[in-house]
């Protein structure tokens, strides 16, 4: 059976002030009136439904998460004692769904990413899911650059492996890091090389296998989670061994070195919204080009991004400047500077001001 896999476990910390501990970015209406994780899950639930989709999470959101998508069971909601990087979470819900479903097939993706155009995206999936239901291994999915863009790990696709309806299924050649500026525009020119999407699909006993032979600690802890899932002892298992897991990423720790990898090269409407410019990629500007949520007032300026979660902002004369503010604490921001957000967080917990975090 299909099952989708929603990793929500983020900070969202570069969201600040509007994101915080126990409210962090998955849970913004950064794209519309609807909290991130909720369209997610609206968007893969279709495709599976709400019984078999699973929201991996942190025990300070689980309850959040849980209001957030009543339709799915409470059960669903997989709730990790402490972050472990996206290995340690894929290899929690697979152990999870084996429990429940030794066949399961596995879609994996973040909480906080916009998609557009959403029945296509579906479709990508499904090929996806058939694919590995099919052949094995592990596959993600390449979105067509739009841009040259430096900030996104790309994928090299290789020969063409299988066609799926309209999809087509490469092997993956390898991953890409962060490019500079000149590597990406020949990637964009060379029509080869696709953003790095962090979604997935795969069989779930295939995955666990992979985590077997590339990281048998890792493996080795995730077996007692599973081995205790749905009993008695299932919660001090986790309290015990989750915090020991090995922390690294689902990228570098599995797939650059998989024994199979798969991609399927996808065009649509997509975002990571990874810091507030890139709100500019998801809500529509003013003719000014001012990007303005809540209760802004904008005079003789242009290309900002302006968000307030109460007090009224007003902005004259300026440009290229981010202004976020909520009840508790204000961002005044050059756009060029947004990703030292996380500096400012950083700071802030140095200083002991833990009431804003």
């Amino acid at each position: 059976m299909r099952h989708a896999v929603i990793m929500a476990g983020g900070s969202g910390t570069r969201f600040w002030p509007a994101s915080r501990k126990n409210r962090p970015k998955q849970f913004l209406s950064l794209a519309s009136d609807v909290p991130l994780v909720r369209q997610t899950f609206e968007r893969v639930a279709p495709l599976v439904g709400a019984e078999n989709t699973w929201i991996v999470t942190t025990k300070d959101t689980a309850e959040l998460t849980r209001k957030a998508v009543p339709e799915m069971p409470a059960g669903n909601v997989l709730a990790e004692p402490m972050g472990r990087d996206t290995a340690a979470c894929a290899g929690y819900a697979c152990e999870a769904l084996l429990n429940v479903d030794p066949e399961a097939v596995c879609i994996v993706l973040p909480a906080d990413h916009v998609i557009g155009e959403e029945d296509r995206f579906r479709s990508s999936l499904a090929a996806g899911a058939r694919h590995v239901e099919a052949s094995g291994g592990l596959l993600t999915f390449g979105i067509r650059p739009t841009r040259p863009e430096t900030g996104y790990g790309y994928l090299e696709i290789g020969e063409e492996s299988a066609s799926i309806g309209d999809w087509q299924v490469h092997h993956l050649k390898r991953f890409v890091e962060k490019p500079d500026i000149d590597t990406a525009l020949t990637y964009v020119d060379r029509g080869q090389h696709f953003w790095n999407a962090g979604i997935f699909a795969w069989r779930a006993q295939d995955f666990l296998s992979e985590v077997r032979r590339q990281l048998p600690l890792l493996a080795h802890g995730l077996a007692k989670i599973g081995a205790a899932f749905g009993g008695s002892d299932a919660e001090r298992v986790l309290d015990e061994v989750y915090p020991t897991l090995q922390r690294i990423s689902l990228d570098f720790g599995i797939m650059e070195s998989a024994e199979t990898c798969w991609t399927i090269p996808v065009e649509y409407p997509w975002s990571d919204v990874g810091s507030w410019p890139a709100l500019r990629e998801v809500l529509t500007a003013d003719e000014n080009g001012n990007v303005e949520r809540g209760r802004v007032l904008s005079l003789d300026s242009s290309n900002n991004i302006v968000v307030s979660e109460g007090p009224v902002i007003s902005v004259i004369g300026l440009k290229d400047i981010i202004v976020v503010a909520t009840p508790d604490g204000v961002l005044v921001a050059d756009k060029e500077q947004a990703q030292r957000v996380k500096d400012v967080v950083n700071t802030i917990k140095e200083r002991g001001w833990h009431e804003v975090l």
